[in-house]
């Protein structure tokens, strides 16, 4: 179960946020949620995000691509998803982490959160915290 994370506190699934919206709301085929464990699984940084790293298609991915970046992911240890590519992936993935928006961030299998998130926290220092422990920065000795 993955359990999203909010201004440096992780959710419990009774303090999540509950997006009703019954006529919105489809069901996850057995194909798309195995596809979508499958991408998780892929590496221990992953992003679900409109367009690419190198040519983000929307301000938010920018903001995320842009912080992870500047907080020193390995490159090698990183693999971003793009759901413009496919439709049922992007009503998929928000349906499998019941969460609203995109890009949605996941660090060793963990829901992390989406752009707001992650703002607050790099802001905070808790975003390096997560991914010191994950052991996903580019080492220091290779920096430079």
């Amino acid at each position: 179960m993955f359990l999203p994370r909010l201004a440096g506190r992780t959710l419990l699934p009774t303090q999540r946020l509950l997006f009703t919206n019954k006529s919105a709301r489809a069901f996850l085929s057995t194909e798309t949620k195995k596809a979508i464990e499958g991408a998780i699984e892929s590496a221990p940084v992953v992003l679900f995000m409109k367009g690419t790293p190198e040519f983000p298609k929307c301000g938010f991915s920018r903001a995320t691509i842009g912080i992870l970046g500047y907080e020193g992911i390995d490159p090698n240890k990183f693999k971003a998803f793009n759901v413009l590519d496919d439709a049922e992936l992007r009503e998929g993935i928000k349906e499998f982490t019941q969460w609203p928006t995109i890009p949605q961030l996941f660090v060793n299998k963990e829901f992390i959160g989406g752009c707001d998130v992650i703002v607050s926290m790099s802001k905070s220092g808790e975003l390096t915290s997560v991914f010191e422990e994950a052991d996903v920065l580019v080492p220091k000795d290779q920096l430079d």
